[in-house]
């Protein structure tokens, strides 16, 4: 655990409020290592634990993961398999602990589709999370941004809300309503794409890459992307002061 006010050049004590994570990388991190891909998830979600922990004892506000895409169904059987066991089993232990962790937790994504097990697991944590205050861990599954833009989409006009919306009025139809927009996304594993992730809240988001697989990315290389991100000037759009 860090714990200077100051490392790896961030300022803990002034934190973005929203941070979100491509954890990339698992799959080349097991090959690397002559492992099959499930060994690298496994890896993968130890790491998640280990920094969601982190994020919400130095106070981060939001975390959100990209756990499990829409395009994650196209991999092979067993690698699906467990991935959605990795999230069953996180979820058994979160139940256990969240109101002593004082930690939320949503779903951002269609999880209709989802077994009973697992549906039945994240409304028990749903309903846990409505009584508690603190860090809150968005964890997007079966997500995808252009799949959530559309259905948000049909929701609007559905529901007999004045047209046109505003970015305001749609944007509650979205997954993410209320959840603040991110102010930094990070991308592990040397990949520079968004990679259909929150693609309407990451407009103004501070983008970050790093080389790091996503089983290796730590507490400093979260350090060093704060760092980052406080180094840069957000203008949206409007001219440098």
């Amino acid at each position: 655990m860090l714990e200077n006010k100051q490392t790896a050049g961030a300022d803990l004590t002034n934190l973005p409020r929203h941070i979100a994570i491509i954890m990339d990388g698992n799959g080349r991190w097991a090959k690397k290592r002559g492992l099959p891909r499930t060994a690298g998830h496994a890896a993968g979600a130890e790491t998640f634990r280990r920094v969601a922990t982190w994020c919400r004892d130095i106070g981060l506000e939001y975390l959100t993961v990209y756990a499990f895409s829409t395009e994650n169904w196209h991999r092979p059987e067993a690698e699906v398999q467990t991935i959605l066991g990795l999230l069953e089993k996180y979820l058994h232990e979160a139940i256990e602990r969240m109101e002593r962790d004082r930690v939320r937790m949503r779903f951002f994504g269609d999880t209709s589709v989802l077994s009973p097990k697992l549906q039945k697991l994240i409304a028990e944590t749903d309903a846990i999370s409505r009584r508690l205050d603190g860090c809150q861990v968005n964890v997007c599954v079966n997500y995808g941004g252009r799949d959530e833009i559309l259905r948000a989409a049909a929701l609007y006009a559905q529901s007999g809300e004045p047209m046109p919306p505003t970015e305001e009025s749609f944007s509650r139809f979205l997954w993410s309503a209320d959840v603040p927009d991110p102010d930094l996304l990070i991308r592990p594993g040397g990949e520079y794409r968004l990679s259909n992730f929150l693609l309407w809240q990451a407009a103004y988001a501070e983008l970050y890459f790093t080389d790091t697989l996503w089983p290796d990315f730590d507490e400093q290389e979260m350090c060093r992307a704060i760092a980052a991100y406080q180094r840069r000037e957000r203008r949206y759009g409007r001219i440098a002061t």
